[in-house]
């Protein structure tokens, strides 16, 4: 088996420089790095691809960041990446930030390692240094698209749907069955998208001249724990509402279950609508009313955009919105 020594032995420089030439290239000189790259070559040491990718300057390799591996709403959203990536012969690697900043900055440090060429990121932060109400990208940042999320004080190149026209779309499903009592169930406070959805409930509830009332609004936090402890705090109300919108599927399983621990009759108590359409919201008693977001396709149009870029065909910070629709199923009703 070829080792590093015997690299360093057919180059005619130390294993140390060898060790540096491949991790971090741009710290020698192109004439040592060249030397290093033909000993690879000439050796076959950990294979060809490598010296290969030196040269170009690629490792063939995208970075995906997840906020949370377990939620299932991003699993299809990784097949679309990795069935585009499959066909441009690219490899994706996850990391798993747990919506923690330090742990996002860590992964977005392979990109300057030259160990990943860009990165797609199914969060809400930027894991750059930025300054709010900057017009365009910073030229230092690597390629990078944003997938479901979006940034409004940078237009950074995203990928997703309408969440204000969907949670529009929504809610009015629920007004048309005669619900004028309607809850909304938010996700984290620090999302664009629930302020979006936020907003679109607004909307639904002024287009049937109804008030806004802060009270009807139950904070959650995406988590099935979280839309079960939101319910509970709804059924508490002197006036329950007669149906809940949940800014996401898993907050509305645990809005279902809160309402069966209670004794309510889904739908003929409480009707509740979802977002998302994970594949759990056909299977749930009742099976759940939700909104589909093309999730696979999201996927998908954000690495040809990463692609794009990565190519030099594209540098401008496109903003993609794919269209969404209204899953009916059985967890709405109209009201008597």
């Amino acid at each position: 088996m070829v080792t590093i020594k015997d690299v360093a032995k057919l180059a005619g420089v130390s294993i140390a420089t060898v060790s540096r030439s491949l991790a971090e290239p741009d710290k020698v000189s192109e004439k040592t790095r060249n030397k290093v790259i033909q000993a690879v070559e000439e050796s076959g040491y950990v294979a060809n691809t490598l010296a290969q990718n030196f040269r170009r300057r690629r490792s063939n390799t995208v970075l995906v960041l997840v906020p949370d591996i377990a939620n299932p709403f991003f699993a299809n959203i990784i097949q679309g990446i990795e069935q585009v990536a499959r066909q441009f012969k690219y490899r994706v690697l996850l990391g798993d930030t747990q919506g923690y900043d330090e742990n996002e900055r860590i992964y977005s440090d392979l990109v300057s390692h030259k160990q990943a060429d860009g990165i797609i990121c199914l969060g809400r932060n930027i894991p750059f240094p930025y300054r709010k109400g900057r017009q365009s990208l910073d030229p230092a940042w690597p390629p990078f698209v944003m997938a479901c999320e979006y940034h409004r004080d940078i237009p950074v190149p995203a990928v997703g749907i309408d969440n204000v026209a969907a949670a529009e779309v929504g809610v009015r499903h629920l007004l048309s069955l005669g619900h004028r009592h309607i809850a909304y169930i938010d996700g984290p406070e620090d999302s664009i998208l629930c302020e979006d959805r936020l907003q679109g409930y607004k909307n639904a509830l002024q287009s049937s001249q109804l008030r806004f009332e802060k009270g009807l609004v139950a904070q959650g936090d995406f988590t099935i724990a979280s839309g079960y402890r939101a319910m509970t705090t709804l059924l508490q109300r002197k006036l329950r509402p007669s149906a809940v919108f949940c800014a996401n599927d898993e907050m509305a399983i645990g809005a279902m279950q809160a309402c069966r621990d209670a004794g309510c009759e889904l739908p003929g108590d409480i009707s509740i609508l979802g977002f998302d359409d994970i594949v759990f919201a056909e299977y749930t008693s009742p099976r759940l009313t939700t909104i589909h977001q093309p999730r696979n396709e999201i996927g998908e149009r954000a690495m040809t955009l990463l692609l794009d870029i990565l190519s030099g065909a594209s540098s401008a910070a496109n903003r993609v919105i794919l269209p969404f629709s209204l899953e009916l199923r059985d967890s709405t009703k109209r009201l008597k």
